[in-house]
């Protein structure tokens, strides 16, 4: 650890600033100054923002949303908070269940107006905490009236598009306001919505009443507010998949009525989903669950858990080109697959008290890496993807671990640590920077490396189902979350098959440098090996959906939109060594205009010979000419069975019949 020495001057105003306490404002008095406002430069001092206390908030929050104006996509906002007078601090989410992070879209709310007792009352935005909204009550005001509007987006290229002409997706979290110094679960809120003329709609809310288009459910705790979105629309239909009842829905919007047509052998394959998670877990943490489906192109793209439900984004032709889904039909499986693993069981220090609180993701590898491994394991059992999918959709994660440079100087554990930065940006050299798809992809690998390590050491009596049983269906019926700690983790899985758990998943994820490998033992264990292959089966390529544009194991990048730009540099491969980057745009191969297939053709031709391999590049107004030694051909990843070995991905795909 390197030391460094600051002027006795700096040392002096950190020392002051950090000493003294602050100060909390008294209602009626002025605003005073001390030597930690002077210090700092702040025109006047702040209250502190109260801690969160377990205790009963005094009252009832109302709260009524409208989203009928669809034209300037706004979301106008009014509550009314129940108020003592004095010092009142008011909330802005920031850290966002499944974000992991503080990336409440602060910036987008506008127009915050507070009244009560028939006069306004102005407010003071915190200066550190710019989530915190500072107000003091006058006397004889025992109510106020909040309005804001939430300025939702027409593109997603600074936040996802939540509202289009046809379907609005309502996360109350991201158009809230609520009281600092109390547990998210201890404020009650009864919520109310305003829709567009003949719409409907899905949530995990109860209803209490929709009469001209406004939707008023009953009261609920904030908590169960912000864990229940909405997916509303003008074209919507509501489908029970519940094999033994009918407490689990398809809640389907679309950007046209035609594109919601489920086929009855369609709407079989996720009840099929729904029962052999219930085989799986032998339990349910909801008393209903509602997948809330959006198929669209104009609705931004969205996979996120709740506990009685989830937001999900498909293509408009999702059921009517069910072949061209073949390879992404995980996500809903994914997300179910949450609310036993993330909402119900979910790490302790992401359990917190309310949204602003910071989180941390120690154990994120857990709950978004098993779940990730059940996922694509659900998606096999129920049918929703084949057998042959699910190894195609593993080759590509083998394959990109396997030859991931990253590692030699990030381990797994960090990247879920660096999750707390925000923003999922994968960078212009996804191999070396590691990022949050790691979290997700890498950790599968390593659970499907323990499930592999508990049937051999057991001789297949046992298995991860075993401990999914265990760990995640206890307390069939319950709600409140539970938290659990990497010990706790461990003690679970050695209930199941007694091993050195803790230094085999420390070994994994705090792997790093040089020598340091991808978990691939789980598909050795599983009779399995990776290998390379220069042709693509119909179901690798519907797996591998941009393999015509993808050259990164062979060239070392992939071709990005119409003017084929070069993307996924691999660090360290044959186009970073010949000195490109980002930027660069595919001109012409071996003198001939450029397109993909004629660099697939050339790629081919060079194999084995001496043939040249040359790109004419674009970047801006420079050109270049670069050539590659390479004669490999090209290579996608496939995975083969090991002869004599006993299949266990068979096993481990295979429906369960009780």
């Amino acid at each position: 650890m390197s030391h460094i020495r600051l002027p006795a001057t700096v040392l002096a105003l950190l020392l002051a600033t950090t000493a003294l306490p602050a100060l909390a404002q008294s209602p009626g008095t002025p605003w005073v100054t001390d030597a930690r406002e002077a210090a700092l430069a702040l025109p006047r001092a702040q209250p502190v923002i109260p801690a969160p206390q377990d205790r009963p908030f005094p009252g009832v929050i109302t709260y009524q949303a409208d989203v009928t104006d669809l034209e300037h996509r706004i979301i106008s906002v009014h509550q009314t908070v129940p108020v003592n007078a004095g010092p009142l601090t008011l909330l802005y989410p920031r850290y966002l269940p499944g974000n992991h992070a503080g990336t409440g879209p602060i910036q987008l709310l506008a127009g915050v107006t507070v009244t009560g007792g028939g006069q306004r009352i102005e407010w003071l935005r915190d200066t550190i905490d710019p989530y915190a909204f500072h107000l003091d009550i006058p006397a004889g005001v025992s109510e106020i009236a909040v309005d804001f509007q939430w300025l939702t987006q027409p593109d997603s290229s600074e936040w996802r598009v939540v509202m289009t002409p046809a379907i609005v997706n309502m996360e109350w979290e991201k158009a809230i306001l609520y009281p600092a110094g109390y547990f998210s679960n201890q404020i009650q809120v009864a919520a109310s919505i305003r829709l567009p003329e003949g719409w409907n709609y899905g949530t995990a809310l109860t209803t209490t009443a929709f009469e001209n288009g406004v939707a008023t459910f009953a009261p609920t705790d904030l908590y169960t507010l912000i864990d229940s979105p909405m997916f509303a629309g003008a074209h919507f239909r509501r489908i029970d998949i519940d094999p033994t009842g009918d407490s689990v829905h398809l809640n389907i919007v679309a950007d046209e009525a035609a594109d919601i047509a489920p086929t009855a052998d369609q709407l079989a394959l996720f009840e099929n989903l729904v029962g052999q998670a219930d085989r799986l877990f032998g339990s349910r943490h909801f008393d209903h669950y509602e997948f809330l489906v959006a198929m669209t192109d104009q609705l931004g793209g969205i996979g996120l858990e709740h506990h009685r439900s989830s937001e999900n984004t498909v293509s408009p032709d999702f059921f009517t080109d069910w072949s061209a889904s073949a390879g992404g039909r995980s996500l809903l499986p994914h997300e179910f697959t949450h609310s036993w693993n993330g909402k119900f069981r979910r790490p302790a220090d992401e359990l917190t008290a309310n949204y602003n609180v910071p989180s941390q993701n120690t154990l994120l590898w857990v709950y978004e890496g098993q779940t990730q491994y059940w996922g694509d394991v659900l998606s096999a059992r129920s049918g929703l993807a084949s057998r042959d999918v699910a190894i195609a959709n593993l080759a590509t994660v083998a394959a990109f671990y396997d030859t991931q440079p990253g590692r030699q100087w990030r381990a797994l554990q960090d990247t879920d640590n660096h999750n707390l930065l925000g923003y999922r940006v994968p960078g212009q050299y996804p191999s070396w920077m590691r990022g949050t798809g790691d979290y997700y992809r890498e950790s599968q690998l390593i659970w499907l490396d323990a499930d592999t390590l508990i049937r051999e050491g057991t001789r297949d009596r046992k298995s991860l189902d075993d401990f999914a049983h265990a760990f995640f269906g206890v307390d069939d019926g319950v709600f409140t979350p539970r938290g659990y700690t990497f010990d706790e983790l461990v003690a679970a899985l050695n209930a199941v098959y007694p091993h050195d758990w803790a230094g085999f998943l420390r070994d994994r994820l705090d792997a790093v440098g040089p020598d340091a490998r991808a978990p691939l033992d789980g598909i050795t264990r599983a009779g399995w090996r990776l290998t390379w292959v220069d042709s693509l089966t119909p179901v690798e390529k519907s797996v591998q959906g941009g393999w015509a544009r993808d050259f990164q194991y062979s060239l070392g990048f992939t071709l990005s939109g119409p003017d084929n730009s070069l993307a996924n540099i691999r660090w360290d491969g044959p186009a970073f060594r010949l000195g490109i980057g980002a930027g660069w745009k595919l001109v012409a191969v071996n003198g001939t205009t450029a397109d993909p297939a004629a660099l697939r053709d050339a790629v081919t031709a060079a194999k084995g010979t001496d043939a040249p391999l040359e790109l004419l590049l674009k970047s801006g107004d420079r050109f270049r000419t670069v050539a590659f030694d390479y004669h490999d051909g090209l290579r996608y990843p496939r995975l083969v069975r090991i002869e004599g070995t006993r299949d266990r991905l068979a096993d481990i795909y295979a429906p369960r019949r009780r």
